[in-house]
This record gives structure tokens, sequence and C-alpha cells, in this order.
């Protein structure tokens, strides 16, 4: 669950992390008024799950009353890219000397945690790491053990931090460490982490991801999103307790098992198709389940075709089968379905399906030739009469 910036310096400040004050608001006048409780000159800024405000024009900044009257009333309703500006952060603004960066996440690669450090923040941590990949320091950490003082001091100091400030970075990366580890946090960034003129280390911006799937050891942070900007149809996935990830393509891609349904994904764009969205059924679904996912499918209105892979064990393939023919029955989809069962019960799956006559319903017995059928269905091919 990715947080807004403002929602990121709370946790951050929950932690020791000197972060500016500000306030969260909704509206022009709410914006007026915290920015004179707040103190000018102020920053305006768009709360969006999404980069590039600034240059988008939602970050301005307001030395009086009218200034921020102008700059909140332009930026609330603003779409940048496809995230609408419903909230604004309301923040002091700060003098600033020099502007670091700072992150910890997992390290899939080395099973390790993984504290970044660089003096080039303000920019794309990408752009550092090509350009001057000297200046971006990597140091992985003992997870029983956790960032010790001393190891935060070093990668200050190779970091090349000014010595004044050795310390204060230090801080910042002990504290964003334990927000990473005490939040279940997949990623806490700052960039930039900020030097003021008088030598304070402070955060002036957040991204930070928390691990949905730990979020029931944290019920304060269970109402942390953007939920308005969030996809429909996730959050509706997400209230019926389905694994659903929407993406670009018009492909619907249906399979039980996390592992199986990426390799779905991967089979379906080596056959050149793009997936619309991941969906994990999961274990032991049942028929109706099943036709809830269909209908999940094809509320995305960019789907062109449909995959089911499924390899039963703990879900049965006659019992996707029966939730199939009662999706087809209920939902009557008009875009073509390529269904592939293999494991329990896939005789008496395929059976049912074969005995239903479903319209435009093809089967494939192997997963390549389940996405050859599925690509070349969303592209207005034909593969021959349906199963």
């Amino acid at each position: 669950m990715d947080l807004l910036e403002y929602q990121g310096k709370q946790l951050f400040a929950r932690h020791g992390l000197r972060v500016s004050s500000g306030q969260a608001v909704t509206s022009v006048e709410d914006a007026v008024k915290a920015a004179g409780e707040v103190g000018y000159p102020v920053v305006v800024k768009a709360q969006v799950l999404i980069g590039g405000r600034g240059k988008a024009g939602g970050v301005k900044l307001a030395a009086d009353e009218s200034e921020v009257r102008e700059h909140a009333g332009n930026i609330l309703g603003m779409d940048i890219k496809g995230h609408i500006v419903r909230t604004l952060w309301i923040e002091h603004a700060s003098d600033i000397a020099s502007e670091y960066y700072a992150s910890v996440l997992l390290d899939r690669s080395a099973k390790r945690p993984l504290v970044m450090f660089s003096v080039e923040g303000g920019v794309d941590i990408e752009e550092v790491a090509e350009r001057t990949p000297e200046k971006l320091i990597r140091h992985h950490v003992d997870a029983l053990t956790g960032l010790s003082r001393a190891e935060a001091v070093e990668i200050a100091r190779q970091g090349g931090a000014d010595a004044d400030v050795v310390e204060g970075v230090a801080d910042a990366l002990v504290a964003l460490y334990e927000v990473w580890i005490e939040e279940d946090a997949t990623l806490a960034e700052i960039n930039p982490l900020i030097v003021t003129p008088e030598r304070e280390v402070k955060a002036l911006d957040s991204k930070v991801s928390l691990d949905g799937n730990a979020l029931y050891r944290h019920p304060e942070n269970q109402g942390l999103s953007d939920s308005e900007n969030e996809d429909p149809i996730e959050r509706r996935a997400k209230e019926e307790g389905v694994q659903y990830v929407k993406l670009d393509g018009d492909i619907g891609i249906l399979g039980n098992g996390a592992g199986l349904v990426m390799s779905t994904l991967d089979v379906v764009a080596q056959a050149g198709g793009s997936p619309a969205n991941f969906l994990d059924a999961g274990g032991g679904s049942d028929a109706e389940k099943i036709k809830q996912a269909v209908d999940l499918l094809l509320a995305n209105e960019a789907v062109k075709a449909v995959l089911f892979n499924i390899f039963g064990g703990i879900t049965r393939c006659d019992e996707v089968a029966r939730g199939l023919i009662a999706a087809f029955e209920d939902i009557k989809p008009t875009v073509p379905f390529v269904v592939r069962l293999d494991g329990t019960n896939d005789v008496e799956g395929r059976r049912l399906l074969q005995e239903a006559a479903l319209p435009n319903v093809h089967a494939a017995r192997t997963m390549n030739e389940a996405a050859d059928k599925v690509v070349a269905l969303a592209a207005g091919q034909s593969v021959g009469a349906p199963a």
C-alpha cells in the first residue's frame, strides 16, 4: 500500500525523523487557513501517488494569502498523469543548503535489507546510479542486528555528507530503517533529505510503501491510502478478498496461485500479447468465486479476450468449469475465452465445458497453446471452432 507524501511524513515523525510543519487540506479555504497557521512562506503541494508533480505544476511556493488561494484553486482537481488531486499538503517552506537522498528497501537478490544514500538528492535516483554511480552508497544490513549507529555514520561519511551534518544524516538513516522495520514497509525513501542553512537535517519529501499483508499488525495504518484515486476494480477486488492488480493490456488473466499467474503473464507476453491484469483466484476456489472473478475481469472495458489457466490441486477443475458456466448464464460475456484445465478433476471439468457448449469458449491443453490462442483472439483472429 503506497502512502501519500504527508502520510509518509507523519509516519517519519512518529519515529523521530525531522519534517517540516504542515497540514493536509481538501479545499481552498482550508488551504488559506492552514497557511496562516503554518506560517508564510508556504509550499502548496498536490498529494498524488505519482512522480512529476513539480513539472506538472502541482507544487507551488506561496508568499501570502492571495498566492495560496490562487495555487490551491489551480492545483485542486488537477489531473497529474491520471491521478486527480483531491488533497493538498500546506507546508512551511524550507531554506535548503544541500539535497541528499536516502532509502531503505529489500534487496531480493541478496535477501537482505539495503540502505542507499547519496549527496545527489532532488533528482531521480536512477539518474544518479547511471551518471555518477560512485555517489550512490549501497549498504546491506544484517537483518538480525539491524542498522547500527556506527554503520549509519560510516554510510554518511562514505557518501560524502558534509562533515558537520554526518551525525544528523546518521540519525535520519537509523530512523528511516526503524520506519522500514517497525511499520512493515517495503520501501521507505526520502528525496530530498535536506540540510538547512542552520545545518538541520530534514525529510522534505517521502515515498513509503507498506506491506498490505502485514496491515493486520498495524491497525493505525489501515486507513492510510489514496482510496479516491485507487482503481475502482482493484478497490472492489480488495473488498471481495480477491488478489487483483490492473495492468495496461487487453487480455484478462485468471489463474490459481500467484506463481502460476505470474508465469501466465510471461507466457502471454512472449506470445505477443499484453495482459490486462493479474488475478489469483487462490487455492480452493469454488464455482461462486470463479463467477465472481469473471465479473471482475470483465469490469475492465479494455479486455478483448480472457485466459483461464488452472492447475488443479486444492482447486478442482470441475468447480472452475461450473463457475465459468454460471458466469456465462448470468453475465453473458461477449469476449472470447480460452480455458486450460489441468490437474484435479480436469477430465470432468473439460467434459462439463464441452457439454455446456458455451459460446466462444476455446479449450487448450498446454499453457503455450492457450497463450497463442488468446493472443490471436484478442487481435480478432480466428483459432477454429470453440471447444
